[in-house]
């Protein structure tokens, strides 16, 4: 575990879409080195309390849960799964095909397999690939709480990965990022549509209805029952809880813990301004991985970003990605 630059040059002004500082980490346990990131941030004069930075990263990315799901969705691990992927793929074309046609040439058969099994596989990749680009409810979400800390800081922070050489690059990275002028321009937006609230409404709920958070509800309790069951401190928690007790331990003594649900969909009646902050809030961490890791499609030329650009280093800010993602 070490400080890296890679993709983050040296910190030298108040620049949106700066990087200030990555931490890596291995894929096969992910674990980002909070100590060290933050004397990275102390040396570029970022005076951050821990309540504000440690305390909510060690909530979203320690859990055994994520840093599962860290490793059997990174980079590395669809690297060296395609091949295997190949194989599995062709054995089984290969066997259905054999099975139900004669052919006398067999590397007529092994062409014809092969070639499937390449157009399947690739298939795969590219969707896994492209949910990538997606939002999801294992590790952007989870960001949220942190961002929602960090933006007083002017930081956004994100975790994305790549292969290079065969070795992977797992890494934290924290962004310079006003999110004032975002914030503005998409108020703004919001506030001109308001006309077309209801058009609006049912844009968001298309696009992230999936988005719904599941939280443990405390029992209260007047009288001591034989059977209850201790509550876990964490159960205000956004997400499911880090820990969870076995199915065996849950069965024998026949305890269901009540959810309750929560969509990411802004409320129809909040205003335009708080509306705008929860969408910035929801896709910050999404917006930081594609940026960080030069996956933001849109213009690429300079002369044909668009206007109100509030990134130096994108074709499309933090606002803009909403506008061109969520509310067209």
């Amino acid at each position: 575990m070490a400080l890296s630059l890679r993709k983050c040059n040296k910190y030298q002004g108040e620049n949106n879409s700066q990087c200030v500082l990555s931490i890596s980490s291995g894929v096969l346990n992910p674990e980002f080195d909070l100590e060290l990131c933050r004397s990275g941030l102390e040396m570029n004069g970022f005076q951050i309390p821990e309540s504000d930075l440690e305390a909510p990263l060690k909530m979203a990315l320690t859990a055994p849960s994520v840093k599962r799901y860290i490793t059997f969705n990174s980079s590395l691990f669809h690297f060296f799964m395609a091949p295997v992927l190949y194989i599995i793929l062709w054995c089984a074309v290969f066997s259905s095909l054999h099975s139900y046609i004669t052919v006398t040439d067999y590397w007529v058969l092994c062409l014809c397999v092969s070639l499937v099994s390449i157009f399947l596989t690739t298939a795969i990749i590219f969707i896994l690939h492209r949910s990538n680009k997606e939002i999801n409810m294992n590790l952007d979400v989870r960001l949220i709480a942190v961002n929602e800390r960090l933006v007083k800081h002017k930081l956004l922070v994100a975790v994305a990965d790549w292969v290079e050489n065969c070795t992977s690059n797992l890494q934290l990275y924290f962004v310079y990022w006003d999110i004032s002028h975002c914030l503005r321009a998409l108020t703004e937006t919001l506030e001109e549509q308001n006309y077309e609230s209801r058009n609006i409404q049912k844009k968001l709920q298309k696009r992230m209805s999936h988005l719904v958070l599941v939280s443990e509800v405390p029992q209260i309790q007047t009288e001591p029952q034989e059977g209850d069951v201790e509550q876990d401190t964490d159960e205000h928690r956004p997400l499911l809880q880090e820990e969870q007790e076995s199915s065996t331990t849950s069965d024998q003594k026949g305890a269901h813990q009540p959810t309750t649900s929560l969509s990411l969909v802004p409320d129809t009646g909040l205003s335009a301004q708080v509306k705008a902050h929860q969408l910035l809030m929801t896709y910050s961490a999404l917006y930081m991985k594609l940026l960080v890791s030069e996956r933001l499609s849109g213009p690429s030329h300079y002369r044909m970003r668009p206007k109100r650009n509030h990134c130096t280093t994108a074709s499309l800010c933090l606002c803009q990605y909403i506008r061109t993602k969520i509310l067209r």
